[in-house]
C-alpha cells in the first residue's frame, strides 16, 4: 500500500498548477484525472488573463502575481504556454451609454479606456461598426490553456509526481478524518486529500457526507479548425450577463434547489465573444446555463444556434465558420471568491476551486497553498477559507 502525502483529485488547471507547486515542495504527489483525453474547463478556456480584475488588496496582490508568473511560465515549466499580450475589446451595446457602462468598470485595479466606434474598428476590423456603441480596451494576457496545463503535468512528473487516470468515485472518510480517495479501480491513502474536481467537486464531497457551497454552469462553445481570418483581439461584451447569473445561482433562498439533481430554475443566458489562438483556431461562444445535473442532456444544435446567432450581430464574419459544439461544467463560489482550504471541521480534506479568474488566479494560489503546505510563512491562504 502507498501513502502519499497529498493526493490531488482533478488535473485541469487548478489540480496540475497545485501537484507540481506541492511536488516542487517535496511532498509525495499523487494526482488523479478522470479522462484521458481532458474535457473540462480548462480545456474549451479561452485563455484569457484578466489581470487587470482585482477589486480589494487580496485580489490585486493575487492578479498581480498571477501576470508575473505566466510572463516567466514558460522558461519555468520547459514547454511554451503560448502566452502573450492583447487587447481585451468589451464591446457596449449600440443603445447603451459608453460612459455609464464604463462606470461600472471603477472599482477594478486598472481601468478600461473608452474606445468610440471608429477607434474600436481601427483596432478590431472584425467587429460590426452598427452593432456597438464603443468599446472598452483593457490590457488581458493569453495564453494556451491546454498546453500550458500539460506543460505543468509534464513538469510535475519531472519532480517525481505520479498521474493516474482513474476517476475518484468516494473518499476515504473515518470519522471526521479523511484518509484518501476510492477510484473506480483502487483505494489510496495520503495525509492530505484536496479536491480540484471543478464543477464535479460538489457532487464528489456529497458522495462523502460533506456539503459545501461550490456551484457551476453548463458552459457552452463552438471550437474551429484553424481559418484564415484574423482577430486581432479577445472581444467580449462589457455588459456580462454571467455575473448576475452566479448571484441569482448562489442566493440562499434557492440553496435548497441544488439538492435537487434535476433542477433547472434560473434561465441560461449568452455572453457573445470570440478569441483566436495562436494557430488560427477559434473558440466563439459562450452560453452559461445552470443544472444542479452535472449530466443534464443539453441540446447542442439549439444551442449551436443561439451562440451562431449571437456572435453574428457583433463579428459577422464569424458566424458561419467550421466547427464543433462543446460544453463543460464550470465552477464558481459566492462573492467571487475561490474556495481554497480545509473543509469544514474535517482534517485531511481540502477544497481548490471556485475561482472566478481561474487561470490568473491558480497559479499564484497554487504556490501560496504550496508554502502554507509546507509549513512556510504565508499572508494569502490564512484570507482564504473553504468553510462552510
Amino acid at each position: 500500500m502507498t501513502n502519499y502525502d497529498w493526493i490531488v483529485i482533478g488535473a485541469g488547471i487548478t489540480g496540475s498548477a497545485l501537484g507540481y507547486e506541492l511536488a516542487k515542495k517535496g511532498f509525495r504527489t499523487l494526482l488523479l484525472e478522470k479522462d484521458a483525453r481532458l474535457n473540462n474547463a480548462t480545456y474549451y478556456s479561452y485563455g484569457g488573463l484578466a489581470y487587470w480584475s482585482g477589486t480589494t488588496k487580496l485580489t490585486r496582490q493575487i492578479c498581480q502575481e498571477g501576470i508575473e508568473i505566466h510572463r516567466n511560465l514558460s522558461e519555468e515549466l520547459g514547454a511554451d504556454t503560448e502566452f502573450r499580450d492583447i487587447d481585451l475589446m468589451l464591446t457596449i451595446d449600440a443603445q447603451d451609454d459608453p460612459t455609464t457602462v464604463a462606470a461600472n468598470y471603477s472599482q477594478f485595479a486598472i481601468a478600461p479606456q473608452v474606445l468610440d466606434v471608429a477607434e474600436a474598428c481601427e483596432l478590431e476590423p472584425l467587429l460590426n461598426p452598427n452593432a456597438i456603441a464603443g468599446v472598452l480596451r483593457l490590457p488581458h494576457g493569453h495564453i494556451h490553456p491546454h498546453k500550458t496545463n500539460l506543460a505543468y503535468q509534464q513538469a510535475f512528473c519531472r519532480l517525481g509526481g505520479e498521474l493516474k487516470i482513474e476517476p475518484v468515485v468516494n473518499l476515504l472518510r473515518q470519522g471526521d478524518r479523511i484518509e484518501g480517495v476510492v477510484t473506480a479501480q483502487n483505494q489510496y491513502y495520503a495525509a492530505n486529500t484536496v479536491v480540484c474536481a471543478g464543477g464535479l467537486s460538489r457532487m464528489l464531497l456529497k458522495e462523502a457526507g460533506i456539503s459545501i457551497k461550490l456551484y457551476f454552469t453548463h458552459a457552452q462553445l463552438i471550437k474551429t479548425p484553424p481559418v484564415d481570418i484574423c482577430l486581432r483581439t479577445l472581444v467580449m461584451p462589457a455588459t456580462q450577463k454571467r455575473m448576475l447569473l452566479e448571484a441569482q445561482a448562489t442566493a440562499p433562498e434557492i440553496e435548497s434547489l441544488w439538492e435537487q439533481p434535476s433542477q433547472d430554475f434560473i434561465a441560461g443566458i449568452l455572453d457573445p465573444g470570440a478569441v483566436q489562438f495562436l494557430d488560427g483556431s477559434f473558440y466563439i461562444g459562450q452560453i452559461s446555463e445552470i443544472y444542479t445535473n452535472p449530466q443534464v442532456k443539453i441540446d447542442s444544435a439549439i444551442s449551436e444556434a443561439q451562440i451562431r446567432t449571437g456572435i453574428a450581430t457583433i463579428l459577422p464574419l464569424l458566424q458561419n465558420l467550421p466547427g464543433t459544439w462543446h460544453r463543460c461544467l464550470v465552477a464558481f463560489a459566492k462573492n467571487s471568491l475561490p474556495l481554497v482550504g480545509a473543509i469544514n471541521h474535517l482534517t485531511g480534506v481540502y477544497l481548490f476551486s471556485g475561482f472566478t479568474s481561474t487561470l490568473v488566479f491558480a497559479p499564484p494560489l497554487a504556490r501560496h497553498f504550496a508554502s502554507w503546505a509546507a509549513q512556510e510563512k504565508d499572508n494569502i491562504i490564512p484570507q482564504l477559507s473553504a468553510n462552510d
